[in-house]
């Protein structure tokens, strides 16, 4: 015991690595094994890469505890094998420093959406970098200075420094974190962020405890074995303890991870309790015939027509527009005095469909994108108006351009209809409305209605009223062109 105590390689430190490996597996498994069961595509900004950055500390913190506190038995030969490369660059800025940054940002994004109810100002690609850099800067100087000793310890007078650096970041994680308090979260994110806090003060006083122990009883060998195997054991309880996707990821933080589960929370809709079917009228016996002459906003207000279409549009990997007005359908659903679900679902769809490089961003103009982006209040009614009038009848856009632009759209969104009415899926459609045991839906929603207003979009600049299938009770193609030939 007493040259391992030393040296390393005492049984109790195979064990604390055996554990720390655990962990950082148990860890792996959390990060990557919702994607794998469910099959979900890997979102893209910082819902992604968070995350990601959070898994990269947590080794970092491990790995450097190992490191330089000489848990293995091993002669440093090699310029990788020095203290200060693990002990202050790797275990600090890299690892427990990026790890306290991660979860300052995410409580920061959750105060400015949830309480300003605004995104926040700054991008978080540039928010975390910012906050890194005094440790980044502390690392230098501890590194400048050679403050460590032969045993990879801090000397006496860098102790307090950098216990206060610590104790900095955990106090404005419990400001952010005290600010949300009030907020009823549907995610469990409020709770994530109390428990990385206990166990992120926990670590700290545990680290200056067994510093203190060890440079007053240095004699004592077993004292400071037992003293870095219950450090490296607390660090792999919080690696796991400050990982949550909550923050991130809410909807696949909420999703079981058992396949016949699936579903459960196939949508943000479903995960926020919005009845899947709205508020419906439902007619016994036949249902009305879908008329392809009816303007497409009128139309998609069918909830068997909106999933028909959507369905083709997917098959023809063109369904972004369907699926945003699919989603501001729902969250028209969601009551007013509503706020904390009607942003959830606001925040889901800007970050889904309107954000630069989102997985399905629809095509809008830049003055409409950017006054969703910095809306004052992500829980007005009127959000997604703009933006999905531009969708449906795609006449208001601004420059040469953008105007060139929705020209090639609006083709492609004309050839998309005409496919549509010779295809299997509308055929499927109008023999489930013939079926006289179906039930018709329509739904009524509160807060986005139906108005003649919004179905302005007539001749040929509506995607509905060229070349399409004839329907019953409806205009044959050669009497639609008749009418547009009177028309002109």
């Amino acid at each position: 015991m007493g040259s391992c105590s030393k040296d390393g390689g005492c049984p109790s430190d195979y064990i604390a690595v055996a554990i720390s490996l655990l962990c950082f597996v148990l860890l792996l498994i959390r990060a990557t094994l919702p994607f794998l069961v469910h099959k979900v595509p890997c979102p893209k900004g910082s819902s992604f890469w968070i995350p990601v950055i959070q898994v990269f500390a947590s080794l970092n913190l491990l790995l450097s505890i190992v490191m330089s506190i000489n848990f293995l038995k091993f002669k440093k030969k090699h310029w990788w094998q020095s203290c200060y490369l693990w002990a202050v660059w790797v275990e600090g800025p890299f690892g427990f420093g990026l790890l306290l940054s991660c979860r300052i940002v995410q409580a920061f994004r959750l105060y400015y959406i949830f309480v300003k109810r605004r995104m926040p100002p700054i991008r978080s690609y540039v928010f975390l970098p910012s906050i890194l850099l005094p440790w980044i800067a502390g690392a230098a100087l501890l590194h400048k200075k050679k403050s460590l000793n032969e045993r990879c310890h801090f000397g006496t007078r860098w102790v307090i420094p950098v216990v206060c650096l610590h104790t900095i970041y955990v106090a404005a994680l419990v400001g952010f974190t005290g600010a949300i308090r009030h907020i009823e979260f549907r995610f469990h994110e409020l709770k994530d962020l109390w428990h990385g806090i206990l166990v992120s003060t926990s670590a700290v006083v545990l680290w200056v405890t067994a510093y203190i122990l060890n440079e007053i009883h240095d004699d004592i060998t077993w004292l400071q074995a037992t003293s870095r195997c219950l450090l490296l054991i607390m660090a792999s309880i919080l690696v796991l303890a400050f990982f949550s996707m909550s923050s991130s990821q809410p909807l696949l933080s909420k999703m079981s991870l058992r396949k016949r589960d699936a579903a459960e929370f196939e949508t943000m809709g479903h995960a926020l309790g919005i009845p899947d079917s709205g508020l419906l009228l439902l007619q016994r016996g036949p249902a009305a015939d879908i008329d392809p002459n009816e303007p497409l906003d009128k139309l998609l207000l069918n909830k068997r027509f909106r999933q028909s279409f959507m369905a083709f549009a997917d098959s023809c990997l063109a369904g972004e527009s369907v699926h945003f007005y699919d989603e501001v359908h729902e969250l028209a659903k969601i009551p007013i005095n509503d706020p904390v679900r009607r942003i959830y679902m606001a925040r889901h769809i800007i970050e889904k469909y309107v954000m630069s490089g989102a997985l399905m961003e629809v095509n809008i103009s830049y003055r409409n994108r950017e006054e969703i982006l910095t809306t004052p209040d992500l829980a007005h009614p009127d959000l997604f108006n703009n933006a999905l009038n531009e969708l449906l009848h795609l006449m208001k856009m601004v420059g040469s351009s953008a105007l060139h632009h929705t020209k090639r759209f609006l083709a492609a969104l004309k050839s998309l209809a005409k496919d549509y009415w010779s295809s299997m899926f509308f055929k499927k459609l109008r023999e489930e409305n013939i079926d006289g045991s179906n039930e018709q839906e329509l739904e009524m929603v509160t807060g986005w209605n139906y108005s003649p207003r919004l179905s302005c979009v007539h001749g040929e600049d509506d995607p509905f009223h060229e070349e399409q299938h004839p329907s019953k009770g409806s205009s044959t193609p050669q009497d639609v062109e008749q009418q547009q030939q009177q028309q002109q």
